[in-house]
């Protein structure tokens, strides 16, 4: 169907079109409309223009009010007037809103709109190593990142995910080796027995050869020399070592994909292309970097210097490429990646959610890229994020000093959902759909407390209130949803129907506003990369509903036309709950 403006963007045309008649110089002019506790809406524009133009804004919002048609077209303006020093309140009729709704109810994108210029955008997130555990680190860009992922494609990009995980380098010398001269070692079963999946197994197989060659390379120098030979075996190619190293990667891609189940994530195996996939470039980016000049040796490295990043003592602090034994790091590689994305996948866009201690890196490497002709300006942009903190305000640890385990912190996320999951069911539900109920709130609530907040800044990681019925978490919007859906199992016959002529109570005006708002929220959180914008809304959403319910009942409404109306809303509060959801990957579960 078409695509139904927000009675914002309807209004704010409307002033617009009233602005340019009354006052063709400032046609122009942006009349900046917002919602106000006023009115519906507040156009607070009249206070730059007449400044700009030297003259009166209340004489200017007065003509401006002038131009609009006395019978406005459709009657979505039902009043406006002037106020203070030249504010414009503006009320919107009650059937327009409702109106508006209908359209964006019987739209099953609820009235968000396709992007005007769709493009190709490879994103970049979640970026485990291989052969180690995944911890809380991973939890944002893994969760970011799906969540931008899923808002994108609701617009219409072209989204190609790319997890870059590290599964190249000098540890990986270590552990072939290792394997090597202890074949059965990823054989063992005696440390996967108690393992509640092949993901956890698979971890506990990978923990013990890691451990195991780790204490042997730190103490045995015959040892290390082997291991540190095998490095050049596995970057040419040698098919003993290949086959080793592959099944390292295979036996970490099993934990991943379980780490992964567990946090209700889809990721897929074709988007894992770690740093090994570009390892036949990297001589090749060496070569048109040095011979276009972007790069010099300096001490018998590839460095590209810049003229703003210094270190301590003033010195120049390069982007190392190639390092003086001939090795390379992962600017090689992030350029390599650059070149691909950009070349071969023809991307307009690349995003990387990667940590905000990384920007410095990421900032070198695209204005290198930049100067080599691999990258448009502006084509490529870092989502940092910030750090996840313990209650003491310090990057959260374990008791030893130690960094979370990611599947820790979701089984336990989900042992105090299903806490409350049991103090909300009744007693015909089972255990079974406690757990499955369970899982559902416990993720949601880790989901959207990372997701709720800026992500650049830091966040503490505190289960008690992402559990919490109250407050700002996703319980409560999944409670709310629930609720809703309690209503219309009470409902019997009745069917949510709209009825347009009917007078809005204040609670059912401002709940249906906040609900015609919802395309241009997810259009602005799309466009900006801010999920947090999403949250905001939906508990805003949450708050609104709630207070309609407290003050406009429902099944006990005046009359059956009201009853209709009301639960019209309901229905479209419950659609509008589990689509915005469902795009920052959290559930809605039926009953709590």
């Amino acid at each position: 169907m078409a695509t139904v403006p927000s009675l914002a963007a309807t209004v704010h045309q409307r002033v617009s079109d009233a602005l340019s008649a009354a006052l063709p110089e400032a046609a122009s002019a942006d009349p900046l409309l917002r919602r106000s506790d006023r009115a519906d809406f507040q156009a607070n524009g009249m206070l730059a223009l007449a400044k700009q133009l030297k003259g009166n804004p209340r004489e200017l919002a007065a003509k401006v009010t002038e131009a609009l048609p006395a019978h406005d077209e459709n009657a979505v303006i039902a009043n406006i007037e002037v106020s203070g020093p030249g504010f414009l309140n503006i009320s919107v009729a009650d059937k327009a809103i409702m109106e508006n709704l209908v359209a964006r109810q019987r739209d099953e994108r609820l009235g968000v709109p396709y992007k005007d210029d769709p493009g190709t955008t490879v994103i970049d997130y979640s970026q485990p190593n291989v052969a180690k555990e995944m911890h809380v680190g991973h939890l944002r860009s893994t969760v970011i990142g799906d969540a931008i992922v899923h808002l994108l494609e609701h617009r219409g990009e072209k989204v190609i995910r790319r997890h870059h995980i590290g599964d190249w380098g000098t540890n990986f010398g270590m552990l072939i080796q290792y394997l090597i001269e202890h074949p059965h070692e990823l054989d063992h079963e005696s440390d996967t027995a108690g393992a509640k999946d092949a993901g956890e197994a698979a971890m506990a197989r990978l923990n013990r050869l890691y451990k195991s060659s780790r204490a042997l390379f730190d103490s045995d120098e015959d040892f290390k020399s082997r291991a540190r030979d095998r490095v050049p075996a596995l970057q040419s190619g040698d098919p003993e070592t290949l086959a080793l190293w592959h099944k390292i990667v295979d036996e970490s891609k099993t934990y991943f994909q379980g780490v992964y189940d567990q946090l209700d994530v889809e990721i897929r195996d074709p988007d894992i292309v770690g740093e090994s996939a570009y390892n036949d470039d990297l001589q090749q980016v060496v070569k048109d970097l040095e011979e276009s000049g972007v790069a010099v040796r300096s001490e018998g490295a590839l460095c590209v210097f810049f003229e703003d990043v210094k270190g301590p003592d003033g010195t120049p602090t390069p982007l190392i490429v190639q390092k003086s034994n001939g090795g390379f790091g992962y600017a090689a590689t992030d350029l390599a990646a650059i070149r691909n994305r950009i070349g071969e996948l023809a991307a307009d866009t690349l995003l990387y959610v990667v940590d905000a201690r990384q920007s410095l890196h990421f900032r070198m490497v695209f204005e290198t890229a930049q100067r080599a002709g691999w990258l448009p300006e502006g084509a490529a942009r870092q989502l940092p994020f910030g750090t996840v903190l313990g209650k003491d305000g310090k990057p959260f640890k374990t008791r030893e000093g130690e960094t979370v385990r990611l599947v820790d912190l979701l089984d336990e996320a989900v042992e105090r959902a299903a806490a409350v999951v049991r103090e909300k069911a009744d007693e015909s539900v089972g255990e079974d759909e406690i757990r499955r109920r369970a899982q559902q709130v416990g993720i949601g609530a880790v989901k959207y407390a990372d997701l709720s907040n800026s992500m650049t800044r830091d966040y503490v990681f505190d289960l008690d209130r992402m559990v919490s019925l109250q407050g700002d978490t996703s319980v409560y919007l999944q409670y709310a949803y629930a609720r809703v859906n309690s209503i219309f199992r009470k409902a019997g016959e009745l069917e949510p129907v709209p009825h347009p002529d009917l007078e809005l109570a204040q609670a059912e005006r401002a709940l249906a506003l906040h609900l015609d708002a919802f395309g241009d929220t997810l259009v602005t959180a799309a466009d900006e990369y801010e999920p947090h914008k999403v949250t905001a809304y939906l508990y805003e959403l949450a708050t609104l509903y709630s207070r309609f319910f407290e003050n406009c009942p429902v099944l006990k409404a005046d009359t059956r036309e009201q009853t209709e109306n009301r639960l019209f809303l309901c229905d479209l509060t419950a659609k509008v709950l589990h689509q915005g959801l469902a795009l920052l990957g959290i559930r809605t579960p039926e009953r709590l």
